[in-house]
């Protein structure tokens, strides 16, 4: 018989156990790590068990628009509702679609939760107002006057532009003189017009007689006047509430970010077009002049507004010749006219893709045939999701004492491997969900922790898969080393084709299904693969390392694994021996 040659390796040879732990052990030890650099050493806590409120939303288009659901419409949505919902204060809000046409808000407990909870549902309202004035949006500072008494304001000046153009959105605030002052306070003192034509009264006499005063223009006036001075942009509270309650009719004050942590306060007059008179909006490249623009096409309605007030604000000095685009009575654009537009306009800037991407999206909500339905209301109290966490980790607890009881019962020594595999499988699950929530907004619900807990069923039956398949190599007569090796392709085979079908319903789970039962199909994939992961990198290498020991090797009675107690058969090579006695004696060269 030919002599194997040197160096192969014999099959089902596990040459070297210690890479795949040193592997796993440096997986754990950077996870690890990671977790506490980042800060978060505790997963993320779903609102039912964090309390709170989880509100789902279903898109509804109009009839005859049912493209306007998609991916574009949808995330132009969760951005709106996110701006809306953490622009009340409440913090943490989670905003997220869930399948092609629901919306997930979750809504952790604090003051504003039912503030938050009745704006969610409700459209976006985009309105197109003239600038009156604008000024840094810091701490309240009174307008100095003129020789007139009038106020003047500190407008930010609009960039350069050319065509169809409106100038750009941001810039360092600069002092007007008195005559935009007088303009100011003439626009905002100018009496409305009644039905007739003629200024309205001061007093409205009642049928009795008794004159009861209503409020004057002048009146009006201060008060809108005194709002904004005492307006502080810097202030998140003061920003939400800035335009609430106003009609568009009304003059109003807003609050708009230039950049990043740098604000100003706007003084606005009535709105002049509507966000349903944009038909279309979109950021895009101007090839021809290398930079990044905003245009905007309007409905035949829409296009005569624009073109009426733009024809009024392109004959004003700067800041009323602005106009501001205003969402949830925030300002989100103050573009300067150059020029009389009607049905489409372009509005140019120091723009980047991202900001006039942004830009498109927000302008293009206001034209969205979408409409959202609301399909479901949760709240949780603290107190209840935290005897709901509680009961889930009794459950879990119990769940994995009996398996233990039962593997120390069954395999005795041989359970320390499956205990250990329980451990590192647990670890390495807990150190991802922690690093889950700040990365990807993973929270773990209610449903997750019992996806968990039936996770620990599928990790033990790869473990007793395996220590079967061993087991049964002794019966046949085999010593623990070959019998570790030659037991592994078959398990590995049973393991693999188990876990995928796992993965498969936890995949198919997730994405049939919204809201908490996500959290189950999601852990119960996460733990499936991890399964995988431990078996192949840890359970494996241990049993190879386990079986050239004493205890195990040689089948000690509480090894679990005594050839005896499984009524193994004789060993294969004393077998083969007496059964060569039997034959009679036999020559040298042939044996």
């Amino acid at each position: 018989m030919a002599a194997p040659k040197k160096g192969r390796r014999p099959a089902g040879g596990q040459s070297r156990p210690g890479r795949a732990l040193a592997l796993i052990l440096i997986a754990m030890v950077a996870l690890t790590g990671g977790m506490f650099w980042s800060g978060h050493t505790t997963p993320r806590l779903g609102i039912d068990l964090a309390g709170g409120t989880s509100i789902t939303l279903k898109a509804k288009a109009e009839p005859g628009q049912e493209s306007a659901v998609n991916e574009t419409n949808m995330n132009t949505a969760v951005g709106i509702i996110e701006r809306r919902v953490n622009g009340l204060g409440v913090s943490e809000a989670e905003v997220q679609t869930q399948g092609k046409e629901n919306i997930i808000v979750n809504i952790p407990r604090g003051t504003n939760e039912k503030q938050a909870r009745e704006q969610v549902g409700t459209t976006a309202q985009l309105y197109f107002r003239p600038v009156l004035a604008v000024t840094n949006g810091g701490p309240a500072v009174a307008p100095s006057a003129d020789s007139s008494g009038s106020p003047s304001a500190t407008p930010k000046p609009s960039g350069s532009a050319s065509g169809s153009t409106v100038g750009e959105k941001s810039a360092t605030p600069t002092a007007t003189g008195s005559a935009q002052g007088r303009a100011l306070t003439e626009a905002l003192r100018a009496p409305s017009p009644t039905p007739t034509g003629k200024a309205s009264p001061t007093a409205t006499p009642k049928a009795t007689g008794t004159p009861t005063a209503t409020p004057t223009p002048d009146a009006a006036t201060a008060a809108l006047e005194k709002k904004f001075t005492s307006l502080n942009c810097l202030d998140p509270k003061q920003r939400s509430a800035a335009g609430q309650g106003v009609k568009p009719s009304q003059p109003t004050v807003a609050c708009g970010e230039d950049e990043p942590g740098v604000w100003s306060k706007y003084l606005l007059g009535p709105a002049e077009v509507e966000g349903r008179d944009v038909d279309d909006a979109k950021g895009q490249l101007d090839q021809q002049r290398g930079m990044w623009i905003v245009t905007m096409d309007f409905t035949d309605a829409g296009s005569k507004k624009f073109q009426a007030i733009t024809g009024k604000l392109s004959s004003q000095a700067d800041p009323q010749n602005r106009f501001a685009i205003v969402l949830d009575g925030e300002v989100v654009s103050a573009p300067s006219v150059r020029q009389t537009l009607s049905a489409s306009a372009e509005i140019s800037g120091n723009f980047n893709q991202q900001s006039a991407q942004d830009l498109g999206n927000i302008l293009s909500y206001g034209a969205l045939p979408l409409t959202f339905e609301t399909q479901s209301v949760d709240t949780v109290t603290a107190a209840l999701g935290g005897d709901q966490l509680e009961a889930g980790l009794i459950a879990g607890a119990i769940g994995l004492g009996l398996v233990i009881i039962y593997l120390v019962a069954y395999y005795r020594g041989l359970s320390l491997v499956a205990i250990l595999s329980l451990g590192v499988s647990a670890l390495l699950t807990y150190v991802i969900m922690a690093l889950l929530g700040p990365t990807i907004g993973f929270a773990l619900n209610l449903p997750a922790v019992c996806g968990a807990i039936v996770a620990i069923g599928i990790t033990a039956d790869s473990f007793i898969v395996y220590f079967e398949r061993i087991r049964d190599e002794l019966r046949e007569g085999r010593t623990l080393r070959p019998a570790v090796e030659r037991a592994w392709p078959r398990a590995r085979r049973t393991i693999l084709v188990s876990d995928f079908v796992s993965f498969l319903a936890a995949a198919v789970l997730f994405i049939v299904t919204v809201g908490k039962v996500q959290g189950f199909a999601f852990t119960l994939g996460l733990t499936t693969l991890l399964d995988v992961v431990v078996v192949f990198l840890f359970t494996k290498p241990v049993m190879t390392l386990l079986a050239r020991t004493k205890f195990f090797g040689e089948g000690h009675a509480w090894s679990g694994l005594d050839p005896k107690r499984l009524g193994a058969k004789p060993p294969l090579r004393s077998s083969r021996r007496a059964h060569a006695s039997a034959a009679g004696p036999v020559d040298p060269k042939e044996a």
